[in-house]
């Protein structure tokens, strides 16, 4: 058979029509929020004085780990490679794989306020984030260019927490709904390493594993606020008792935003409890729920950014009866996302002598609906995804930190009803479309580490196979549609059937090298083949539409799954004051899916022929003096068309070619460190993929200060974006711009200042 196979089998019927309805849009005032952060907080205060601190050992249930209590010691089946029982032991078994890897604890989080998930991701080598609006919204995120020309980000990772996806079983995810405050810890997947995880994408993984009772007894409260209306509260709490722990957690956080309509919202509620059931199995389930909403202030030309980077996007501006400044209209259409979504899992392992079983079955039902401007419209998506996971790990030899053999399956299967909506002046009108949705994707990973003295060779082999189905279910002959957004007139355009049925499917082989040099010291090398299927939002994309006017219909492209076969190379380890970790890659890319967004917002997916990613990671620590440390993290990035009919050999559009964060820390003594912080991007970047328009370098300084009083109480302060710079800090990703005014660019926040306290029980 090929490595990779497409098919497109025969389009579904279409269904009964819908009826045409006009109401008000979605919107939550801040008084229902406000009594349900109260009456959480009271819920979640009160489990927490009701639990006691109990010594125990930490515990996860990370991937691959064993959901054990103290004397069942979260003990790898090393499927989820590596398993991890704490940080410590996550960062072993990491360092143990021959490839891209990374743990982040929340003590690398500390001192920083209003942290987003690209604000903790940016400390890692090889990870691409930029805030896109500001606060918890759609940040962009990429590793090693997968998905990085999303806006927003919604493909090219598999995002998990406690090992089982958040992701939808099309691959796509809302990055928003993860709070990273809310980890013990997580950890990072760069390329194939992810594989073994169920990942069927090309950038990576990154699994959030969740406090437990076990691990994290007694209770916590913090509360944080600052500038542009930020205030965030967190309350956790946990105990162990006999063959029994729970954990409980909640937080509430809030912003105004740097911009005008720019505002956000977020609440999320998570518990685990786990149960020992006997000296060989135990069992742990979770629940959660996330409450999210952000609105979208829209992108700027430059010109207009560096005038005033707070005011949201106008639109076209008229001069001399010419439109400049092509672009969506936020101040009339008043874009915003609200996302519900509830989660509910369980992971149960049971071992036997040298062999370790571990079952996972989660379920997640998620509300998400999309006001984009008026050329796309509403995008309402209603559904749940089923996630079923089977692993098998044979460890003979107990200190090793993998397993000789490990083995995964995972299958995800859901289904959806999307609406379409015109959208008024922020208000939803009348419909213009509906689809029932249907995906599943299956992955099958084994491989094995075989020691061979100071070598272990790690061959491995991965199959995954996915389909996408849409049923077009809007029976009307034609589609109600906005002709003028701004006087409301209206019309309607012919009906075309929008239903498809595909199936992809490949073999991903990889195989790997590590040499260890000395005790915390390896070098290692890796060739892989990875692979990644379209989503629904590349494949079914409203269409037509302009800054003031709705969409004219749909596209359904038939696209190809995007691959990629990538050599990689790398050392990591420790010698006295230093540490680092480096690695290198190069990945030849076919049918890479290249998504771009025109004047209007509206966005479309194609498949770019060949393109070539090569990327230097780089992460390192030095302790100049024993109160004096400095970390760098560097990435270096050259992705490029390759003999492209559009585009040559161009750079691909929103990928930095240098991305280089540096802190210097000093402890003043050990309850207080001070700490400054430079992230620079010293060239510009492409915003389009005909290299045409860029974005200009940026440098942004940042001051922060954490002091611990006692065992009970911190606190710290921070100011960000010290001497106030107007940036980009994200942008739109375009095929060819059609003006050099063209509003493309997302300003980064100016100035902030932010404080916190934290109380431990």
């Amino acid at each position: 058979m090929t490595l990779d196979r497409i098919s497109r089998r025969s389009t579904p019927p279409v269904d009964a029509l819908p009826p045409l309805f006009r109401s008000q849009s979605r919107t939550r005032g801040p008084l229902p929020r406000r009594a349900l952060m109260a009456a959480v907080s009271g819920i979640a205060l009160a489990a927490a004085a009701g639990l006691g601190a109990a010594p125990a050992l930490a515990q996860s249930a990370a991937p691959g780990a064993t959901v054990t209590l103290d004397t069942l010691v979260v003990e790898a089946d090393g499927q989820r490679a590596p398993a991890t029982t704490t940080e410590a032991e996550a960062r072993r078994r990491l360092a143990a794989t021959p490839g891209g890897t990374a743990v982040v604890d929340q003590k690398e989080l500390a001192g920083r306020a209003d942290v987003s998930i690209a604000e903790s991701l940016n400390i890692v080598p090889g990870v691409i984030a930029s805030s896109f609006l500001g606060g918890n919204d759609q940040p962009k995120i990429h590793i090693r260019g997968s998905g990085q020309q999303s806006n927003p980000t919604e493909r090219g990772l598999l995002i998990l927490q406690d090992g089982l996806p958040l992701n939808r079983a099309d691959g796509s995810y809302i990055v928003g709904l993860i709070d990273p405050r809310m980890a013990d810890f997580f950890e990072v997947y760069r390329g194939y390493t992810a594989n073994r995880l169920g990942a069927t994408v090309l950038g990576g993984a990154i699994n959030f594993v969740s406090p437990t009772g076990s691990g994290s007894p007694g209770a916590q409260v913090s509360v944080e606020g600052g500038s542009y209306g930020y205030v965030r509260t967190q309350v956790q709490g946990g105990d162990r008792k006999g063959d029994y722990d729970a954990f409980v957690q909640y937080s509430y956080d809030q912003r105004d935003g740097y911009r005008t309509w720019n505002g956000s919202e977020r609440t999320i509620f998570n518990a685990n409890a786990g149960a020992r059931i006997n000296d060989d199995i135990s069992t742990r389930v979770f629940v959660g729920w996330t409450d999210l909403g952000f609105e979208i202030a829209g992108p700027l030309s430059w010109k207009r950014l560096q005038a005033d980077p707070t005011q949201a996007a106008p639109g076209p501006i008229v001069i001399g009866g010419v439109a400049t400044e092509p672009g969506p209209n936020a101040v009339r259409d008043k874009p915003r996302r609200d996302t519900q979504q509830a989660r509910v899992g369980s992971r149960t392992t049971a071992t036997f002598g040298e062999h370790v079983f571990d079952v996972a079955l989660g379920y997640t039902w998620t509300d998400d609906t999309f006001r984009f401007p008026v050329g796309t419209g509403y995008r309402i998506t209603e559904g749940g995804d089923v996630t079923g996971s089977a692993r098998y790990a044979y460890r003979p030899d107990k200190t090793a930190a993998l397993p000789l053999f490990e083995a995964t399956a995972m299958v995800v299967a859901g289904s959806a009803d999307r609406t379409w909506a015109n959208n008024y002046r922020g208000n939803r009108t009348t419909t213009f479309g509906t689809n029932a949705l249907e995906a599943q994707t299956l992955s099958v990973w084994s491989g094995f580490n075989v020691p061979v003295g100071a070598f272990t060779i790690s061959p491995a082999l991965s199959y995954m196979m996915a389909t996408r189905d849409n049923t077009d279910t809007w029976g009307r002959s034609t589609r109600p549609r906005i002709t003028n957004a701004n006087t409301g007139a209206t019309g309607a355009v012919a009906a075309t059937g929008t239903g498809f049925s595909r199936s992809y499917d490949a073999l991903n082989p990889s195989l790997a090298v590590l040499y260890t040099i000395a005790p915390g010291n390896v070098a290692f090398a890796a060739v892989s083949r990875t692979y990644e299927a379209p989503t629904f939002d590349d494949l079914l994309e409203a269409t037509g539409g302009t800054p003031n006017a709705s969409p004219t219909g749909f596209s359904t492209p038939n696209l190809k799954g995007q691959s990629s076969i990538t050599a990689e190379t790398g050392v990591r380890g420790g010698m006295g004051r230093f540490a680092w970790d480096v690695v290198t890659y190069y990945s030849w890319i076919e049918d890479e899916l290249i998504r771009t967004t025109n004047v209007a917002g509206a966005i479309s997916t194609t498949n770019a022929d060949r393109t070539r990613h090569f990327g230097v990671e780089l992460g390192g620590r030095v302790k100049i003096t024993d109160a004096l440390t400095a970390r760098v993290t560097y990435t270096y990035q050259d992705f490029r068309f390759w003999n492209d009919v559009l585009y040559g050999d161009n750079r691909i559009a929103g990928a930095p070619r240098h991305v280089l964060l540096g802190a210097l820390r000093y402890t003043v003594d050990p309850k207080l460190w001070v700490e400054g912080e430079v992230q620079w991007v010293p060239d510009d970047l492409p915003v389009d993929n005909a290299n045409t328009l860029f974005s200009e370098a940026f440098a942004i300084v940042n001051l922060r200060a954490h002091y611990a009083y006692d065992a009970t109480w911190s606190g710290f302060a921070e100011v960000r974006n010290v001497f106030d710079t107007t940036y980009a800090a994200s942008t739109l990703t375009i095929g060819r711009a059609s003006r050099a005014d063209q509003a493309a660019f997302l300003p980064g926040d100016g100035r902030g200042v932010y404080g916190g306290v934290k109380a431990r029980f």
